[in-house]
């Protein structure tokens, strides 16, 4: 059944307010506290229209987007105003259904963009000490499995669906590959643009120890780097488990995950060289304003950059077999 707006609050919203709340209750069915959240987003309104002062029916774009400016100057977040603005704008489309307003005043008013916030990085110290992490499960394949992974993550900034993507050897179905002989790496990465970065000498040691022993769990003709128990590709939830365990072993004192060691990579590239366009060129971050930028930048500048800025670089060349 629905409930009866008091008369003090029937007398500071107004009836079609009131009358909304009713619908929200009954037809839509809204959740307690979902109501409450818009009941305070219309008094929200009424305050601003009384003070304008104008009336509800008579409300227009310049002043939502007054209003929403204002909220924002006193600190209310941005999913805060969103929510706000949300209830407004379905209070208008109620309006406007049954013919009291023209035009829904709130459309196309948009709250300020909430900001993201940076993923966090390990430090230097912390992820030299998970790189140098052999497990602990007394399996020498996975130890070493896991320690060619972790270097590949945070020596080269892959993102986990191009770590998993890698192969053993290059071909025309490849989605990425390690090529040991010129110690880069060659991924398939985001927009389904291919993109080299180089690997260190600490990525290809570990690259050597796991290749050596990988024939004893991959399956046959299985092409992928990196396999699981059951000889076929790892998967990038096999690979943030094993990550998260080796941390905690590490005695890192927060959840690590693959794009930590990748964002890790970054951080401590650009605090060691600066260049932070050859960073993102490294980690492969393409938009239309910095593929200008970016496309100038070749390989042999982007090595240099890695193997003077990377706690893990030194690179030395292993010659394939």
């Amino acid at each position: 059944m629905a409930t009866a707006a008091a008369p003090a609050e029937a007398l500071e919203l107004g009836d079609d307010i009131c009358q909304h709340l009713v619908h929200l209750e009954v037809e839509r069915r809204l959740a307690p506290n979902t109501l409450t959240m818009y009941r305070d987003a219309f008094k929200r309104l009424v305050g601003f229209a009384t003070a304008q002062p104008v009336a509800l029916r008579e409300v227009q774009p310049h002043h939502v987007r007054r209003w929403a400016a204002q909220l924002n100057a006193k600190g209310l977040a941005p999913r805060s105003i969103a929510i706000q603005l949300s209830a407004w704008r379905g209070l208008y489309r109620w309006l406007g259904r049954d013919g009291h307003v023209a035009l829904n005043p709130v459309d196309g008013v948009r709250p300020p963009r909430a900001a993201k916030p940076l993923p966090k990085a390990l430090s230097v110290e912390q992820a030299v000490a998970l790189a140098e992490q052999h497990s602990e499960d007394g399996n020498p394949l996975l130890a070493a499995r896991d320690h060619c992974i972790v270097e590949l993550l945070y020596g080269c900034g892959l993102r986990v669906g191009e770590l998993v993507g890698l192969d053993v050897q290059a071909g025309r179905e490849t989605a990425g590959w390690v090529d040991a002989s010129d110690a880069s790496a060659h991924v398939f990465g985001k927009g389904s643009k291919r993109r080299s970065v180089p690997v260190g000498a600490a990525a290809l040691k570990a690259l050597r120890a796991w290749l050596d022993v990988r024939a004893d769990m991959a399956g046959a003709g299985e092409p992928a780097l990196f396999v699981s128990n059951r000889g076929t590709r790892l998967t990038a939830s096999q690979v943030r488990s094993r990550l998260k365990a080796q941390a905690i072993q590490a005695g890192l004192p927060t959840h690590v995950h693959p794009h930590m060691l990748r964002h890790s990579y970054a951080s401590h590239l650009l605090q060691s060289s600066g260049d932070l366009r050859a960073v993102q060129e490294l980690l492969g971050h393409a938009n239309i304003t910095t593929t200008q930028v970016y496309t100038q930048l070749d390989f042999g500048h982007l090595s240099k950059v890695y193997d003077a800025a990377h706690p893990r670089a030194k690179r030395k060349i292993i010659k394939a077999p």
